[in-house]
């Protein structure tokens, strides 16, 4: 029963109600041609849990939309598909990726602080003008998001752990110098070897750090990709 309940307050949002409502605090803020933008969709588009990044007026003004796919397109890629506050976006760490309601792009965060953050190729400038709906939110942008600048739309790729790097290869000791016959029996073999900075033991070690770093390395590249 508790499920059941739980399942419906989620299914049931006012979600064509909350678009309302961000409407209008778009165009008390002056963002009537991004207004004008999602009347010219179909209203089932966007039915809430949704973060709008809004360019300005004069932004879409120097924007070419046109068709009714390209004005839906356009505004999928300035959506998100969660309501997120200006204060959300900022736990966001640099160089993660946030999806768009387009499934194909997603925006890299370059996150320096709340007057810098950058999601892909455009800045927030001002946050927060959607709030009192329950499940729509929308920030101003200061331009166009763009696909066709690099570092907006390309999925992480990783690659194969045996074509990373080759494996290190593995050190050579010296080989043996005779020792005198006037040497004391209780010397270690090798001992000026391991005193000498050239010696066996400082090239080993300087082996054995280098291995732990590459095996480090791996590591973390097969972390990132699970």
């Amino acid at each position: 029963m508790a499920l059941m309940i739980i399942s419906s307050v989620v299914a049931t949002p006012s979600g064509n109600k909350d678009i309302s409502v961000a409407i209008e605090e778009m165009e008390r803020a002056n963002y009537f041609t991004f207004v004008m933008l999602i009347n010219m969709v179909p209203p089932n588009l966007f039915q809430g849990n949704v973060t709008f990044l809004m360019p300005s007026d004069r932004s879409l003004s120097r924007t070419m939309v046109p068709a009714q796919n390209s004005v839906m397109d356009l505004l999928l890629r300035h959506s998100i598909p969660s309501p997120l506050l200006f204060d959300h976006l900022l736990h966001l760490p640099t160089n993660s990726m946030l999806p768009t309601s387009n499934p194909d792009l997603m925006l890299k965060v370059s996150n320096r602080g709340r007057r810098s953050l950058f999601l892909g190729n455009v800045k927030i400038v001002s946050p927060n003008i959607c709030t009192h709906g329950y499940s729509v939110r929308c920030h101003g942008i200061d331009g166009v998001i763009s696909i066709e600048k690099p570092g907006l739309a390309s999925p992480i790729t990783c690659p194969r752990v045996a074509s990373a790097a080759a494996p290190l290869p593995l050190l050579a000791p010296p080989s043996p110098s005779p020792s005198p016959s006037s040497a004391p029996a209780s010397d270690p073999p090798h001992g000026a070897a391991y005193e000498t900075s050239g010696g066996v033991r400082p090239q080993m070690e300087l082996a054995l750090t280098t291995w732990m770093a590459f095996v480090w390395l791996l590591y973390s590249k097969a972390k990132l990709c699970v």
